[in-house]
């Protein structure tokens, strides 16, 4: 029987867009949610139907041209729109890519293990997702939505790629992507779908001309652990962030080329000061963890490489652009930032998000051990015997709460990684009326209309467990026998690890 579909949803047909009825989200994609009658609030249809919306069009070879390299991480590439439909402006295109060292860990889920059915099946429409290729989309939108507010998750829509499209576009990114992400990664060309979802260093409907500033954050982990679980040996963890131990092995390996002065508790402190200087410390050391960009286009920061720095030259001529543009100075610029970052209260959301890690990955990794039934390689390295008895408790524990506290770190995990998008819009003079929530400058006597959304809020993989247990143990005897490392490189053997590094290996 052909479906008739509701009159809430028929302006998303009139858009080029249909829907297939598929027992996997209960809402319309948070991107097309401008285009849907009922605004945020969702209509007897909305709740009762179970939709994926997706674009009725193939992306092929000749669209190539107009998706331009915007930026990357370490498991996608982002393209931004430069033609001439409307329907794609202020769009970009997440695009799946593939490491070239198969013996690196992937760094996201994009199928499940039979181990991560049972621990993720609770969670509606989240197993679904995976057989419709669509699990970034229903995890950002059903399980980090959740958590981070979701007024400030765009889960996205679903779009076809043919292979021609990818390889041209492998092509013609090529020779602008950073060096070490292209020796590192290239795109998944047998991919057969990419996430479209909206440009957020944009205001949606304003993607040409509009006088628009945005700032993407990655935050890091905000607060230091506390875990009964943490050995002695490692104590230093619940003194000194790991971002800031992380820094200094990552410079003595020549990652980085200078250790950067931003401490990620300052940025969530709730000082005004504090926070005040966490921003300035990044116009220093903006490395992958800050970017600036004025109507969509990035004027400040790296292209997402660890190694990228910024010379104090190119930091002055950035600020006067900004200023010429804007009329704002630095100080207003950093006042404008944070008074965004305290009304918005996003920070306390991903803050509370990443607590979810209450265990610490010592002991998370045990109750990984339960959950895929196999003994537990970690306490077989330990001679500790009060340290074995708190382990054994952990290994004690039922499956179901296993499950839990595994997937609570996974979630964690995620929001220790995401970015934050928040972008800057001043209010036209005598407008009163306006979507967003906004900000007073006083410095400039100007209203600023501002929107926070989180990106990059991508599944972890269950198997990753044990590379996130070497890497802590990694980071944290280096700064436990090294300390703060001065201005000269170490012999640190590059790629591998210490000899008191613990031998762990997956065996399944």
């Amino acid at each position: 029987m052909k479906y008739k579909y509701p009159e809430c949803l028929m302006p998303f047909i009139g858009l080029g867009l249909f829907i297939a009825s598929r027992a996997a989200a209960p809402t319309v994609a948070s991107s097309l949610a401008a285009a849907r009658p009922h605004g945020r609030g969702r209509c007897r249809h909305c709740r009762q139907s179970r939709f994926w919306v997706e674009m009725e069009v193939v992306l092929h070879e000749g669209d190539a041209k107009d998706w331009v390299y915007k930026g990357e991480g370490a498991a996608n590439l982002i393209l931004s729109y430069t033609g001439s439909s409307s329907s794609m402006l202020g769009k970009v295109l997440r695009v799946k890519k593939i490491l070239k060292d198969k013996g690196q860990p992937t760094p996201i889920c994009m199928l499940f293990s039979s181990y991560e059915e049972f621990m993720w099946g609770k969670i509606p429409g989240l197993l679904d997702s995976v057989k419709n290729d669509s699990l970034a989309q229903a995890y950002a939108t059903h399980v980090m939505g959740q958590h981070l507010g979701a007024s400030h998750v765009d889960g996205g829509v679903l779009v076809r790629v043919s292979k021609n499209f990818l390889e041209l576009v492998e092509n013609n990114v090529l020779n602008i992507r950073p060096a070490w992400r292209v020796n590192a990664s290239a795109i998944d060309a047998e991919a057969d779908s990419a996430l479209l979802i909206s440009d957020h260093s944009l205001f949606s409907g304003n993607p040409r001309g509009s006088s628009c500033i945005a700032v993407e954050i990655k935050a890091k982990c905000g607060f230091l652990p506390s875990s009964e679980y943490i050995s002695n040996k490692n104590a230093i963890k619940k003194q000194v962030t790991r971002y800031k131990m992380h820094q200094h092995l990552k410079f003595c390996l020549g990652e980085i080329s200078k250790i950067s002065d931003y401490d990620p508790l300052d940025l969530f402190s709730g000082s005004k000061e504090r926070v005040h200087a966490a921003i300035k410390s990044f116009f220093s050391t903006p490395q992958n963890n800050f970017r600036i960009f004025m109507n969509g286009s990035l004027v400040f920061g790296g292209m997402g490489g660890g190694a990228d720095s910024v010379h104090p030259n190119e930091t002055v001529k950035c600020l006067e652009d900004l200023s010429k543009v804007t009329g704002l100075q630095i100080s207003d610029f950093i006042e404008l930032l944070s008074e965004a970052i305290f009304k918005s209260g996003v920070l306390c959301k991903l803050l509370a998000t990443q607590k979810l890690d209450d265990h610490d990955i010592e002991g998370a990794i045990h109750l990984y051990y339960n959950i895929i039934s196999q003994p537990c390689l970690v306490c077989r390295s330990i001679t500790d015997a009060e340290l074995l008895c708190k382990y054994s408790t952990l290994h004690s524990l039922p499956l179901d709460q296993s499950q839990k506290i595994v997937r609570d770190f996974l979630i964690s995990a995620t929001a220790k990684d995401c970015s934050l998008m928040i972008n800057f819009q001043p209010r036209q003079s005598g407008s009163t009326d306006s979507a967003y929530d906004s900000v007073f400058l006083g410095s400039v006597n100007q209203i600023y209309d501002y929107k926070a959304n989180f990106i990059d809020l991508d599944v972890k993989p269950l198997d990753k467990m044990v590379h996130y247990f070497k890497l802590d143990q990694k980071i944290v005897n280096f700064y436990t026998k090294n300390g703060e490392v001065g201005g000269d490189r170490c012999d640190y053997p590059k790629g591998g690890g210490t000899s008191d590094d613990i031998k762990i290996q997956l065996q399944h």
